[in-house]
């Protein structure tokens, strides 16, 4: 590696990843090129990583999104700014409990039979075992990540944040403990946030029930108020039935009774606003302890809050006869009971949300239960201030509209979990005095009574709790230290749409909460809401989609895994064609097959300097010279070689204007964060603007018997060429570190990475330079058509007409000949603004001006046009048969849509081919 290295013996024919990867990975890592210090008096450029959990494995969606943060992180640091991207992992509570209880059940074995503090050590050592996966997965990626600073969200110090928060929360009133209808999860025993339920479409049946009316003490056999429900298993929860106040339908029925079907008890008719006259039959079914909206009409009427499930959602005592049994169970048993005593009015099919567990993808049970709150409402006004102000951007905008939404409609958050791995919350309850207080460390005794029968809360902290504190904890605040000073706030965040509410939004509002006590890095206090925020831009990735647009996942066999694609494509094939493919704001179509762009382009590129550095190792052999630092040198004292630099042809002036072009549209883009943009931008320059024009165009001064012509020549391509290494190297980092190395001697720890990017030139973009290069390009590609048109043989140079409108042509097809000569072989070039049409000649017009190419003496005219004759009548046949295919009403009527738009685009195709055929046929009988 380095200066052991010599960059140029054997570069193998064909780029091959593997062999570049790891090397450079393990290079970037022993010489911490990824790895800052707080420096206050740099500009500073940092990114957290979003926490991956340590249950999971890399899937395309990391791939995006880390290969943007890696973009951005690789950009910046080529700026020349303090740049860090700090690393970690989220413990997960929900979904690492889950692998851990489904291991033991296999052993057949439950966390009960290990006890709390038996299972926690279980989970640690499975996250020791399992945990880091993730981690290596993303270094094969090439992610540039400061793993120095590699945190936990369990670790020591992150917890103790986690802590003080609970308790200032606590302390201000902003913490609470009560009863209200939650998310409860029947799987995991545990309460979920709102935004941990996934809200699917669902045909269900809309059950129509009649309740008989008491009158004089009994019920009616006659008389009834028909409530619609979903789920009829509820009923035996109920404790009232609501009607509108200004239905007159059942104004008479208000304050009356009914008798609840099958548990036979007695409950109220009530009148609330609440009730929708349109929806069913205008009664309503109240079930307080299991439906948030039926909770809150329960406290306005006072109402018995009956909950009838057991955490698994089994029915419990409550239900009577049903007791025991799934939901499920009760709900077809409840049916048939109530059909056979007639109460049954209707049955419909009915479309409706259902809400499901995010992580065991079962639906969720609205209950009533014991839970921890933070109020929200206090901590999302300034939160959704500094969206509005801007001092927050969303790219793309239109996600602030969703923002504000949420935010101005925040609910409480349930933070509390009924699991044994996470934060545990910091409450502690004395038995003998009933004192109960959040404190930032254990307590031994009870403060109020001194007794030592104290116990800390069962329950643990929704992760999303540590998570939301993640720009500031990573630096272990409370502690005051440089990094936390100098790295926040953070300047970019990469992250989902789907998480914007559960930590996007949290982070913001914590931030702005939290960060008030922290000083800058000169030590004055933190005055403005920008030296509060935790970031200010925040980059939301597109969701990854098969080629048929559907979401990835295992049941669906259509994910796959980006290690096996890595390791059939190489990691830069896989981020440059996922970057290429995703621009901002749209779903990204990905197919395996389609890594075949980005390989196909790292093989341009390494093909372009393979060329280049066999060329350099042929005049270095000859000349006595070395190329270094960007000069010739004498080889055995490296003093500069005196080389006498030629004027620039066209195409170096041409090279140039683009090279700067280029630079300038790729800075744009990236800033921008158009960054499909910016790796469509570099394909067109390398491949087409570099490679396929200029590299072609200089190989005959390469092969002068000047030597000076050839050293200008290729110092002026290596030059450009170590720009494109640059520019290319955040979205392609391995490949370009190989690269940058080849070109040149380095000394060990020498890295692109550290190199600074290519600054646009003004003054070397010539607009007029690149008009006429453009013209001449059509030029060779019009002539080009026609030879494999004409079926003109490789081997035979033709003659070109040019009847021109103006002399800037003629000056720029005649001075440029060579250009054309030896691009689109030919041996003659006339060109003149009065010119007869030669005769037998084909035709082509670029930009007005029109080219002839004699073919006289270039084919057998008559065999050409007999083949032209045939294919215009094959084509002919065909067109007559997808015509008539089209032309049948049945068909297009009955045939599925793609199959018709399919024949009409072959009709399209096949009249496109027949032109052309039938023009060249009519050149050649002319």
């Amino acid at each position: 590696m380095g200066s052991s290295q010599n960059p140029v013996e054997e570069i193998p024919k064909a780029y091959d990843p593997s062999q570049v990867e790891g090397k450079w990975y393990a290079y970037w890592e022993r010489h911490k090129v990824f790895h800052a210090e707080p420096e206050p008096e740099k500009e500073q450029f940092v990114v957290l990583m979003p926490p991956p959990n340590i249950t999971g494995m890399l899937h395309m969606g990391h791939v995006l999104n880390h290969t943007l943060q890696d973009i951005y992180i690789r950009w910046h640091r080529m700026e020349g700014k303090n740049t860090v991207w700090i690393p970690g992992t989220d413990h997960a509570g929900i979904a690492t409990q889950t692998v851990v209880e489904k291991s033991l059940r296999e052993e057949g074995k439950t966390r009960h039979d290990l006890g709390r503090e038996k299972f926690l050590e279980k989970v640690w050592e499975w996250r020791e075992q399992f945990g880091s996966i993730i981690l290596q997965q993303l270094r094969e990626l090439g992610v540039s990540a400061d793993w120095d600073r590699l945190v936990f969200t369990m670790d020591e110090k992150l917890s103790r944040a986690v802590r003080e928060v609970f308790v200032r929360l606590y302390e201000k009133g902003l913490i609470y403990r009560g009863k209200r209808i939650i998310n409860w999860d029947p799987v995991s025993h545990t309460a979920l946030s709102d935004e941990e339920v996934e809200h699917r479409e669902v045909r269900g049946k809309l059950y129509y029930f009649r309740y008989p009316v008491i009158k004089d003490g009994k019920p009616s056999s006659d008389e009834f108020l028909t409530i619609a429900t979903t789920r009829p298993e509820t009923m035996l929860g109920d404790t009232a039935v609501a009607v509108h106040p200004e239905d007159p339908r059942y104004a008479a029925y208000i304050g009356g009774k009914v008798l609840l079907p099958l548990l036979n008890r007695e409950i109220p008719v009530i009148a609330d606003d609440y009730v929708d006259r349109e929806f069913g039959t205008g009664v309503v079914k109240i079930t307080p302890a299991h439906d948030p909206n039926d909770f809150e009409i329960g406290k306005r009427h006072r109402l018995e809050e009956r909950n009838v499930m057991s955490v698994d959602a089994t029915i419990n005592e409550n239900g009577g006869p049903y007791r025991g049994l799934t939901r499920e169970e009760a709900r077809k048993r409840i049916v048939a009971d109530l059909e056979e005593l007639g109460l049954i009015e209707k049955i419909e099919d009915h479309v409706h949300a259902v809400g499901y567990s995010d992580r065991t993808k079962v639906p969720i049970e609205p209950y009533l239960s014991d839970q921890w709150f933070v109020k929200m409402k206090p901590l999302a006004e300034p939160a959704l201030e500094v969206v509005r102000e801007g001092l927050i951007s969303f790219h793309p905008r239109r996600w602030g509209k969703t923002y504000e939404h949420w935010m101005t409609n925040i609910r409480d958050w349930c933070i509390s979990r009924q699991l044994w791995w996470g934060h545990r919350i910091p409450v502690f309850y004395c038995d003998d005095c009933g004192w109960e207080e959040a404190l930032r460390e254990d307590p031994d005794y009870c403060p109020k009574c001194r007794s030592e029968n104290v116990r800390q809360d069962e329950d643990v902290l929704d992760t999303w709790f540590s998570s939301w504190l993640w720009p500031f904890s990573v630096h272990h605040w409370p502690e005051d230290n440089a990094s936390l000073r100098t790295f926040y706030p953070t300047h970019l965040l990469v992250t989902g749409p789907d998480i914007i509410f559960f930590w996007v939004a949290r982070m913001i509002m914590a931030g702005l909460e939290f960060m008030t006590d922290v000083p800058l890095p000169d030590g004055s206090p933190r005055k403005t809401p920008r030296e509060l925020v935790p970031f200010y831009d925040v980059y939301f990735t597109s969701i990854v989609r098969d080629g048929k647009g559907r979401k990835m996942s295992k049941s669906l066999g259509n994910s796959p895994d980006p290690i096996d694609v890595i390791n059939k494509y190489g990691a830069d094939a896989l981020r440059y064609t996922i970057i290429y493919l995703a621009p901002i704001g749209q779903d990204v179509l990905f197919e395996v097959e389609k890594c075949e762009t980005g390989r196909n382009f790292a093989n341009k590129i390494w093909n372009a300097a393979r060329f280049l550095l066999q060329n350099k190792a042929a005049i270095e052999d000859e000349a006595g010279l070395v190329f270094n630092e960007g000069k010739w040198r004498v080889a055995s004292d490296g003093t500069e070689y005196p080389l006498d630099i030629d004027s620039p042809e066209l195409e170096d002036r041409w090279i140039m204007s683009r090279l700067h072009h280029t630079i300038r549209d790729l800075r744009q883009a990236v800033t921008g964060y158009r960054v499909n943009e910016a790796a469509r931008v570099l394909y067109d320059f390398v491949w087409k603007n570099y490679c396929d024009w200029y590299v072609e165009l200089i190989k005959e001064r390469l092969y002068s018997s000047n030597k000076d012509v050839r050293l200008s020549t290729l110092q002026r391509a290596l030059d450009v060429f170590e720009s494109i290494l640059r520019m290319l190297h955040p979205f392609m980092p391995f490949l370009t570190e190989e690269l940058w190395h080849r070109l040149e001697r380095r000394e060990d720890g020498a890295t692109i990475s550290l190199t600074p990017l290519p600054v646009e030139d003004e003054a070397a973009i010539q607009p007029d330079v690149e008009e006429r290069m453009e013209f001449l390009q059509k030029v060779v590609d019009e002539v080009r058509s026609i030879r494999a048109e004409m079926r003109v043989p490789p081997s035979r140079n033709c003659s070109l007409v040019c009847r021109c409108s103006d002399e800037k042509y003629i000056d720029t097809i005649m001075k440029h000949d060579h250009f054309l000569r030896r691009l689109a072989r030919i041996e003659r070039i006339d060109a003149a603004i009065e010119t007869g049409k030669p005769s037998l000649s084909a035709c082509a017009v670029v930009e007005g001006q029109e080219l002839f190419i004699p073919l006289k003496d270039l084919i057998d005219l008559e065999v050409e046009k007999n083949r032209l004759q045939k294919e215009a009548d094959r084509l002919k046949g065909l067109l007559r048969g997808i015509e008539k295919k089209l032309g049948n009403p049945k068909f297009v009527e009955n045939a599925p849509a793609e199959v018709v738009d399919r024949e009409r685009r072959k009709q399209e195709s096949m009249r496109e081919a027949l032109e052309k055929v039938e023009a060249n046929l009519q050149q050649l009988c002319e």
